[in-house]
C-alpha cells in the first residue's frame, strides 16, 4: 500500500515541478550537463587536471556524487516541508523521506542513461566488468537513502541542520576524489581516502566503466556494513519518534 503511494506522490511532485519551467523535463538533464561543463571548464582547461581521460573522469565523479549530495540535501526537508499532510492525516514517517529518493532516483536514471551514451561515443565500450553495475548502483543508492532517510529523522528537532548537511556536504565533495583518484594520494592516507564511502564507491565505478576492470570488493564490503548499520539507524529513529514529529513540526 504505502508503495504506490510512494511513486504516485513521487510522480505528482515532479510533474508539478516540470510544469513550473518552460523547459520541463528537459531541464533534469540539461541542469547537470551545464554543471558538468562549469566543472570541466574550471578543473579541466583553467586548471590543467592531469588525470587520464579527465572528461568521463569527471562526468562519472560529478554525476553519482550530485545525485547522492542532492537526495540528502532534499529528503532532509522532507519532514518538515510536509508538516500539513502529517497534522491531516497518519502516514509512517519513513514515507516522506523516500518520496523524495524515488523523485531524485528518477531524474538520476536519466541522467545516469545519458552518461553511459557519452562514455561510449568517448570509446569507452562496455565490458564484462558491467555485470558489477547493478551490485555498485545498490550499493551507492543504500547509502545515498540512508544518509537521506537520517537526515530526515533529524532535521526536525533542529531546522538549522539543513545549513549543517549542506555544509558537510560540500566538504565531502572536495575529500571524496570527484577530482583525483586514489592512486594519487600517498600510500599513508589512502586508507582514509576510502573510509569515505562515496570516496570508495566512486573508485569502484569508475574501475567499470572506465577502465573495464572488476572493483575491488574490500574496499567495498565497509560500505555496505556501514550503509545498512546508518539505515537501520535511521529507520529506528523514524519508528521512534513517529508520533513526536507531528507535535514537533505543528507546536
Amino acid at each position: 500500500m504505502y508503495g504506490e503511494l510512494i511513486i504516485y506522490k513521487a510522480l505528482a511532485e515532479l510533474r508539478a515541478e516540470a510544469a513550473r519551467t518552460y523547459l520541463s523535463f528537459a531541464w533534469w538533464i540539461l541542469e547537470p550537463l551545464m554543471t558538468m561543463a562549469v566543472f570541466y571548464v574550471v578543473f579541466g582547461l583553467f586548471l590543467q587536471g592531469r588525470q587520464p581521460d579527465f572528461v568521463p573522469f569527471l562526468l562519472v565523479g560529478l554525476l553519482f556524487w550530485n545525485g547522492f549530495a542532492n537526495t540528502v540535501q532534499h529528503g532532509a526537508g522532507a519532514l518538515l516541508d510536509n508538516g500539513p499532510l502529517m497534522l491531516q492525516t497518519y502516514l509512517p514517517k519513513w514515507v516522506l523521506p523516500l518520496i523524495v529518493v524515488v523523485m531524485d532516483g528518477i531524474k538520476f536514471a536519466l541522467v545516469f542513461l545519458l552518461l553511459l551514451v557519452l562514455l561510449w561515443c568517448y570509446g569507452l565500450v562496455p565490458t564484462r566488468a558491467y555485470w558489477a553495475l547493478p551490485v555498485l548502483l545498490g550499493l551507492w543508492a543504500l547509502w545515498t537513502v540512508s544518509a537521506t532517510m537520517l537526515a530526515a529523522a533529524l532535521t526536525p528537532f533542529l531546522p538549522d541542520l539543513r545549513l549543517l548537511i549542506a555544509s558537510v556536504l560540500q566538504l565531502m565533495f572536495f575529500a571524496s576524489g570527484v577530482f583525483f583518484s586514489a592512486d594519487s594520494l600517498p600510500p599513508v592516507y589512502r586508507p582514509w581516502f576510502y573510509a569515505n564511502p562515496m570516496a570508495a564507491l566512486l573508485e569502484a565505478l569508475r574501475r567499470v566503466l572506465m577502465k573495464g576492470q572488476w572493483p575491488d570488493w574490500a574496499h567495498l564490503w565497509p560500505v555496505a556494513l556501514e550503509s545498512a548499520g546508518l539505515m537501520l539507524f535511521a529507520c529506528y529513529l523514524l519508528w521512534r519518534w513517529d508520533r513526536l514529529y507531528p507535535k514537533l513540526i505543528g507546536g
